[in-house]
């Protein structure tokens, strides 16, 4: 028989609506319940596409026995930590204090108010590696609640201490300093790996907000080993088991140091982010790999991604038919059947061997170039990469007939952003069309069905129903996102909704204090009112907030929104030079904060040559610190910045502005360039 999450939208929660387990949804329900009945609750967070989660659920939640055990003694409430990011944020504060470490699936126990007294991550069904069994977890548990209640409520309150504790930020460094940023910079040029690109060891995460500061470093100082610690990192991760080499895009993480055998899913916001900073390395470099590989990154998500409603899913499983892996791996036999005689050349091309690299198969990567294959299979260059392309092609082919691994097909506002803003960036830096109207679809559904009456931003869509009440990420994300749209359109829409939407920031989440609150001032009660700075694998919501807002002042002149943008920095700011991996879209603000932005302003008709040769300098090359608004002559100023300007003698004229100080304007492209060098 189902148990309540049958009801729900999230696919990780209908994933548990048939395990025996009695679960409940967080809610005022299970809540009142607990309460009613003195229980202690079992909260049990994961998400759709994680491997060790479907195992926990097969092993202990799938169990009668251990159901039985649950269900007598606890409250079960099961979350999906992407729907409600608030949960997740506080009880793995209270696991990581517990335990030194944090992961999926999260196992936390509350008192009936909701207040963590243990926890930690997954549990076994029998001891194994020094870890007890699930059961013996939860008759303990419960037998402390019965018989030493007041041991355990001492240990809830000294655990909300420590959480409130953790949650209190740094003093605030009174002056916004671009010496932050070089300390940061030298702490990243000592602890990258120089023989595989990245930072740390095994398991190896994508940096893409670390590589973007390198970009900009590059841009501000001239500095080359930042360019090349960037773009190396994105060739090594390219050539990698990491990235998808038939279909596009990035699985989540490398297990290994060396970028080649991935944890399988796919996440979006991990592409939308690489695909951005790909787009960003291509302006630099001009090098094709990184464009082929934004491309082929954003065309799988738009392939597997996208709603025929207009929004991006939210992630793609590790696991199909019940292996990790198993929908992307390769024999050699395989590819002998499917290639024929080109079956050697592809295997020279992407390391594929009769004894395989992951579990006997193959996980595919590159290993030569072209012009070595060419060399050694005494052909040219030209012909090899046609024999590799129709070699992929024909395999890709092939691999859409497997089964394919599960699809989270929810619809989250704060994920959305991150991929709106690349597919915007890839419509204006490519000049692609199909990427503009993708853009421009995404927005309209986001603004359509995220938005109530009132005109307050929902978290979570997923099959025609939108619900939650968003978070200060997904506010933060969608302004970064609707303003590159603006940029790629200059249609006035995406400006004014993106101010709106800051505007509701500003009112709802800001903390008096410096910097925003996860929630707003109008969600729901919690334990603790969660304050993150940190980034994870998305960036942290203030740090967006941070950079939307400098890129508000700018194109409004308005100062509260740079105020409130700096609140937040000086609070950041002692972090982030210690550690910049774990602050660097607070580094890519503080780059915009003491860099001051250009603020430029074209009016001309978007069509007309001489407008789109204007464009063309402002926008041909990779300039991290500045923002645009077109306007067209004798039309009224669609943007604040487009004020009182006009075209000189008829022709498009462009207005360079940086710290409330103007250049003379111009209508030759040369003498914009040479304003913008």
């Amino acid at each position: 028989m189902p148990n309540r999450l049958v009801t729900e939208s999230s696919p990780y929660l209908l994933q548990h609506a048939h395990n025996p387990v009695e679960w409940y949804s967080w809610g005022e329900e299970a809540l009142r319940r607990a309460k009613g009945e003195d229980k202690p609750i079992f909260l049990s967070i994961g998400y759709a596409a994680c491997h060790w989660c479907h195992v926990m659920e097969h092993e202990s939640f799938e169990d009668p026995n251990t159901a039985a055990v649950m269900n007598a003694h606890f409250i079960n409430i099961k979350v999906d930590r992407e729907e409600r990011p608030d949960l997740d944020d506080v009880y793995m504060k209270a696991v990581v204090a517990l335990t030194g470490h944090g992961g999926w699936p999260m196992s936390v126990f509350l008192t009936p108010d909701g207040v963590p007294f243990y926890g930690g991550t997954y549990f076994p069904p029998v001891p194994q590696h020094g870890m007890p069994a699930f059961v013996q977890v939860l008759e303990a548990v419960a037998g402390a609640w019965r018989e030493r209640r007041a041991d355990v409520e001492r240990s809830s309150a000294e655990l909300l201490d420590v959480i409130q504790r953790g949650d209190a930020t740094a003093s605030a460094a009174a002056v916004l300093s671009p010496s932050t940023l070089d300390a940061a910079y030298n702490v990243l040029e000592r602890n990258y790996d120089l023989a595989h690109g990245g930072w740390g060891r095994a398991p190896k995460f994508p940096q893409p907000m670390t590589i973007d500061f390198l970009l900009r470093t590059h841009v501000r100082t001239g500095e080359r080993a930042a360019l090349t610690m960037a773009t190396s990192t994105l060739t090594k991760m390219a050539a990698g088991g990491i990235y998808d080499q038939l279909g596009g895009g990035f699985h989540r993480y490398a297990t290994d140091a060396i970028w080649l055998v991935p944890h399988f899913e796919k996440m979006l916001y991990d592409n939308g982010q690489l695909a951005r900073v790909c787009l960003h390395a291509w302006q630099v470099t001009r090098q094709p790999l990184f464009r082929r590989v934004a491309e082929e990154t954003l065309d799988y998500v738009t392939r597997e991604m996208t709603d025929p409603a207009g929004g991006f899913y939210s992630s793609q499983d590790a696991d199909s038919e019940g292996e990790e892996g198993k929908f992307f791996v390769w024999s050699f036999g395989e590819l002998r059947d499917t290639l024929g005689a080109d079956a050697d050349l592809f295997a020279d091309a992407h390391g594929v061997t009769e004894r395989g690299n992951f579990e006997g198969k193959n996980i595919l990567h590159v290993v030569l170039d072209s012009a070595t294959l060419a060399e050694r299979h005494g052909a040219n260059v030209e012909d090899i990469e046609t024999r590799l392309t129709v070699a992929r092609r024909r395999l890709f082919a092939l691999r859409e007939q497997r089964v394919k691994p599960a699809l989270d097909d929810k619809v989250l506002v704060a994920w959305n952003g991150l991929a709106l803003a690349a597919f915007a960036d890839a419509a204006r830096i490519l000049d692609r069309l199909d990427y503009r109207q993708i853009a421009e679809r995404n927005a309209e559904f986001l603004l359509r069905e995220m938005l109530t009456p009132a005109g307050r931003l929902l978290r979570s869509w997923r099959r025609g129903r939108a619900r939650l009440n968003a978070y200060l990420e997904d506010h933060a994300n969608l302004i970064d996102g609707l303003l590159a749209l603006y940029e790629a359109t200059f249609e006035a829409r995406w400006f004014n909704e993106a101010r709106r939407l800051a505007d509701v920031m500003i009112a709802h989440f800001r903390d008096p204090a410096g910097g925003f609150f996860d929630t707003s001032d109008d969600h729901e009660r919690l334990a603790v009112r969660p304050k993150g700075l940190q980034d994870n694998a998305t960036p942290s919501g203030n740090a967006m907030a941070t950079v939307g807002l400098l890129r508000l002042a700018a194109f409004t002149g308005e100062g509260r929104y740079r105020d409130r943008a700096e609140e937040g920095l000086r609070l950041a700011q002692p972090l982030t030079a210690s550690y910049p991996t774990a602050f660097a879209r607070w580094l890519c603000a503080l780059d915009v904060a003491v860099s001051r932005p250009r603020e430029i302003a074209i009016v001309g008709d978007p069509a007309a040559a001489d407008t789109r040769a204007l464009l063309r300098v402002v926008q041909g090359t990779y300039r991290p610190n500045q923002v645009v608004a077109l306007g067209r002559p004798g039309g009224a100023p669609t943007v604040p910045l487009l004020a009182e300007r006009d075209q000189l003698d008829g022709r498009a004229t462009a207005f360079v502005c940086e710290n409330f100080t103007c250049q003379q304007p111009v209508t030759d492209p040369q003498a914009l360039a040479a304003q913008l060098a």
